[in-house]
């Protein structure tokens, strides 16, 4: 595809700017649904895999990780855009919006003595909407890698690792309960 500026720069910018509004709202819908599927599926395992397990900050990261995988998956196949620059643009985009979400997390709640609940909710709409924004500026840029599916798939691991068997550190540890991961 021609980079922006470029000819066919302007219908790669239109449909940069269509994928990544579906995206987000592929994300706050997802994001919304996954805060409680591990509930109703009765505190399955599998759901654990994709789906907070408790109220930790590490866990609530999940409602980002996992509906961006997919969706990186999905506009890698079907966009018409190199998949290397989809996949490189998205790790980019998450890897922001899971440093945003903790570091402003920890930032309000250890100014006030606590953390609002609507400033939660607030808090994953904004680390979504500026993963998207960061990602977007990157396949704008034309920016390629072809480790973007690794840094994915490590993350992936990561989180399915720490779900059930997280560090002792507060940023795994359910505030409400005091219970780390799936096995509490």
């Amino acid at each position: 595809m021609a980079p922006i500026g470029e000819r066919g720069g302007d219908r790669m910018d239109k449909k940069i700017t269509y994928w990544q509004t579906v995206c987000f709202l592929f994300l706050s819908v997802m994001g919304t649904l996954l805060h409680f599927l591990f509930d109703w599926s009765g505190g399955s395992w599998g759901a654990a895999l994709i789906a907070p397990v408790n109220e930790s900050i590490w866990e609530h990261l999940k409602l980002l990780v996992f509906p961006m995988v997919a969706f990186a998956l999905a506009q890698s196949r079907w966009s018409g855009i190199d998949p290397r620059k989809v996949l490189a643009a998205k790790g980019k985009g998450l890897l922001v919006g899971m440093i945003l979400i903790p570091v402003l997390y920890y930032l309000v709640s250890g100014s006030l003595g606590s953390s609002p609940e609507w400033f939660n909710i607030a808090l994953f709409f904004l680390a979504a909407a500026a993963a998207c924004w960061v990602d977007a500026r990157a396949l704008r840029r034309g920016e390629s890698s072809a480790g973007g599916w690794a840094i994915l798939a490590g993350i992936v691991c990561v989180f399915w690792i720490f779900t059930f068997f997280p560090p002792r550190i507060p940023l795994f540890q359910d505030p409400i309960t005091g219970t780390w991961g799936y096995f509490g």
